[in-house]
């Protein structure tokens, strides 16, 4: 908001220089975000009078002047014919500049001398009348810079309101501001109306059809006013706040809502028809033409003001251009009303209408103070206009707007906040000069009530009174203090330091860890290939404000989310990708309450597995490179007895290419290679290994302490034996058969050897296996090991009807 200092010095004496005033401002909390001086576009222009004026000899419509500045005579050929001898007048000196990059010069006009040029006010900048020369108060001082003298020279600052502060949405908003700060006294404008005999409800009424909208109207009318231009303390003090004069009745409108922040509009009372007023929401589709000429289409709830047939404004936001004042008005009828913030704010918004009067309206204004903007306003057009203003006004107030409450102060509790010590005399001084009202209620313990005024709609709490307190007495006279305390240091849930240890682990693994939106599309159950029993799909949570169609279900899986960032860096032209995230998923709860949120980790690899170097070759990630990752995660936190088994499928794996991931018996996860009509579905050509895994179950199955067994001393015996078994048995089982017959000599059984094909029988394979036998007590002989290895070998060919090949 642009405030006139000028504007300032009306309602309090300022003796600060314009740089003081702004860091004060913005120490209060008014922040002031530039200084700029404005003055006129004319130099070396005075006050000058006319002493003679004859006729030019060789020009019937010239003349020839005589003028003085009090020390100097100077000779000005002239044609306007408006002024007489003893007049005050501006006189452009030789060397003089004006608007329109003219420069006086000293010159001969039909024979004639001419040393400088009398302005009107249309060239000088300061205004439209061209009809004739300047004429100026006689008590003007002679010489005097013209600006000096007309007090042309100004000083604007640009002040950012925040939203809680509306009544600094006007001139006597922030001078308050500044006699609080500055403790000068501050003075209101005097209002003294003078009425006529004609009753105003005699010829006009007001009707309020939805008082939760307009909960306040009041009118005034006014009678034989005169359109013409504003006087020029007028039009400078709108021109410094951004706002072109139009007329001395529009003018009187914007400025006293600059003045007060209360904004009014005034209607051409004959083109009311009906002679009234009737405030009503408009319909779905009602067409209006407003102030500037555009025809808006409105909603059905958009505020109106109507005549008794039309609409004739847009409610709080701009006027009708079938009731604007012309230049032939004389019968005004002037609107000061309270709309409720949030209905102009939409309005506003809907229109695409942001005016200086929805700006206002939408911050809340001061209900009280809408009959004294009225009146004010109704002062000035009379003293401007020479019109008379109808007795009595229209103040139609079905519902009452709520009024503040007393609030409690304690000057202890404000100074233990603040950390000083304020007394109480000075704290009452400070609100009271904010305009508030203070009543002790205490004596003793320094306890008040105060009442907040109307115009201060952001104080509701005794901490607010605080802040006010502290921000007049000045942030910068708070002494500084560190807060004292202690810190305890805070334990991390088991399931914390699960996530911290896998993210460090992933990372060392040389993954990049990827945060990605909760909310995706529809689509992915299908292109992921969910069955429609699928909890999956069955129980997604659908959105019901989604930002985009794409971003309306909250995610069932995480393997959707990394495909998504494949195929955005594919499109950027990176296919080797090793990324993981760690997030949660959604699920549907089926008594009605807030979605089931479930931690999962999920990978994916895809590209080449090494960087491109010379000695990297073209090899590409597979099944067994994830299947060594998760095999690694779970060495790294010292779990046991991980199983992978291929009886878990999921729909958008690739089919002997995927299994599920066991801990025990308990199912905690899976992987696999991507199937190729999921990668086809996004448009992806590279193979992808994926795998999620439930954090929430792995969390209750990671020990909380590692513990340790002392490692035997004595040398370990290993046997090989290679089973011939049907294909379509896993590994794992035969494993399993191993384990299970619980020899403590039996340290450990893996893999060594696939082998299908010649010298195997068709539909079987050859299976290789290396058991590690090792004693914590004593050596090994040949004997004890291979009496327990004959039993192992034994077990596995009857439980799985291998043969030793």
């Amino acid at each position: 908001m642009q405030v006139s200092l000028r504007w300032l010095r009306d309602y309090v004496d300022i003796d600060l220089t314009p740089a003081d005033i702004a860091d004060k401002l913005t120490m209060a909390g008014l922040e002031v975000d530039a200084v700029h001086d404005v003055g006129p576009s004319f130099s070396n222009v005075v006050v000058a009078r006319i002493t003679s004026i004859r006729p030019h000899p060789n020009a019937d419509k010239l003349s020839l002047c005589e003028i003085t500045t009090g020390d100097e005579t100077f000779a000005v050929v002239c044609g306007a014919t408006n002024m007489c001898v003893g007049d005050v007048v501006p006189l452009a000196k030789v060397g003089a500049a004006i608007p329109g990059g003219y420069t006086i010069k000293r010159s001969k006009i039909r024979g004639e001398i001419s040393e400088g040029m009398l302005c009107s006010e249309e060239e000088l900048g300061i205004g439209e009348d061209a009809t004739g020369i300047m004429i100026l108060s006689p008590d003007l001082p002679l010489g005097k810079d013209l600006a000096d003298a007309l007090d042309l020279k100004d000083t604007v600052f640009d002040i950012g309101i925040t939203p809680n502060r509306s009544d600094c949405l006007s001139i006597i908003g922030v001078a308050r501001e500044i006699a609080a700060i500055t403790g000068k006294p501050f003075h209101l404008p005097e209002i003294k109306i003078e009425e006529g005999l004609e009753e105003i409800k005699s010829i006009a009424s007001v009707q309020i059809l939805d008082p939760d909208l307009c909960p306040r109207y009041t009118a005034r009318m006014l009678r034989n006013v005169v359109v013409a231009p504003s006087p020029l303390w007028m039009r400078l003090r709108l021109e410094a706040v951004g706002l072109r004069s139009i007329n001395n009745i529009v003018d009187v409108t914007n400025f006293v809502m600059m003045e007060f922040g209360q904004p009014l509009h005034a209607f051409d009372f004959r083109f009311l028809e009906e002679g009234r007023i009737v405030v009503r929401r408009s319909t779905q589709g009602e067409r209006f033409i407003s102030l500037d000429e555009k025809e808006r289409i409105l909603n059905a709830n958009t505020l109106m003001i109507c005549d008794g047939v039309k609409p004739v404004a847009i409610a709080g936001i701009m006027g009708g251009f079938n009731s604007e004042i012309k230049e032939d008005t004389s019968v005004v009828f002037l609107e000061s009303a309270y709309f409720n913030p949030s209905v102009i704010r939409r309005s506003a918004r809907d229109l695409g209408m942001s005016t200086d009067a929805a700006f206002r309206f939408e911050r809340g204004i001061d209900p009280d103070g809408v009959v004294r903007a009225l009146d004010r306003a109704a002062q000035l057009i009379a003293e401007l206009s020479g019109g008379k203003v109808c007795k009595g006004r229209i103040d139609e107030y079905p519902k009452k707007i709520f009024a503040a409450e007393k609030i409690p102060l304690r000057c202890r509790k404000t100074n233990s906040i603040l950390g000083t010590n304020i007394n109480a005399v000075d704290m009452i001084r400070i609100l009271e000069n904010l305009g508030m009202e203070v009543i002790r209620k205490d004596s003793a313990e320094e306890e008040y009530q105060v009442k907040p005024p109307s115009f201060r709609v952001d104080i509701t709490r005794e901490i607010d009174l605080i802040e006010e307190i502290a921000r007049v007495y000045g942030y910068n006279n708070i002494p500084v203090s560190h807060p004292v305390g202690t810190m305890a240091p805070v334990k991390l849930d088991k399931k914390r330091r699960l996530e911290e240890k896998l993210r460090c682990y992933m990372g060392g693994a040389g993954f990049s860890e990827v945060i990605t939106y909760s909310f995706i599309t529809p689509a992915a159950a299908d292109i992921l290939a969910f069955e429609s029993a699928d909890d999956r799909r069955r129980m997604a949570v659908l959105i019901k404000n989604p930002l985009t169609e794409d971003q309306s279900v909250m995610r069932t899986t995480l393997i959707y989310s990394l495909l998504k960032v494949m195929k955005d860096n594919a499109n950027a032209g990176d296919h080797n990708l090793k990324i993981f995230e760690l997030g949660k998923i959604f699920l549907q709860n089926t008594t009605g309450e807030l979605p089931t949120e479930k931690k999962r980790l999920a990978c994916l690899m895809t590209g080449k597995r090494d960087n491109d170097l010379w000695s990297s070759g073209e090899s590409t990630v597979d099944f067994y490179d994830l299947k060594g990752c998760i095999e690694s995660i779970f060495e790294s936190l010292k779990l046991r007895g991980i199983r992978f088994r291929s009886n878990e499928l999921q729909p958008f794996l690739h089919p002997g290419r995927a299994c599920g991931i066991f801990l025990g018996d308990k199912s905690i996860g899976y992987c696999g290679e991507l199937h190729p009509d999921v990668l086809s579905r996004l448009d992806l050509k590279n193979r992808a290994q994926i795998f999620e895994i439930d954090i929430d179950m792995l969390t209750e199955l990671v020990p909380e302490y590692a513990t340790y067994k002392e490692f035997s001393r004595f040398p370990e015996s290993s046997r090989d034996v290679a089973f011939v078994i049907n294909k379509d048995v896993e590994a794992d089982s035969i494993l399993d058969i191993a384990l299970a017959a619980g020899e403590d000599l039996l340290e450990r059984v893996c893999v060594f050897d696939v082998y299908a094909g010649t010298g195997v029988p068709e539909g079987k394979k050859s299976l290789g296996l290396r058991f590690t036998y090792r004693s914590d007590s004593s050596t090994l002989t040949d004997e004890k090991v291979n009496r327990v290895h004959s039993k192992i070998v034994s077990r596995i060919i009857d439980h799985a009807g291998a043969q030793i090949r």
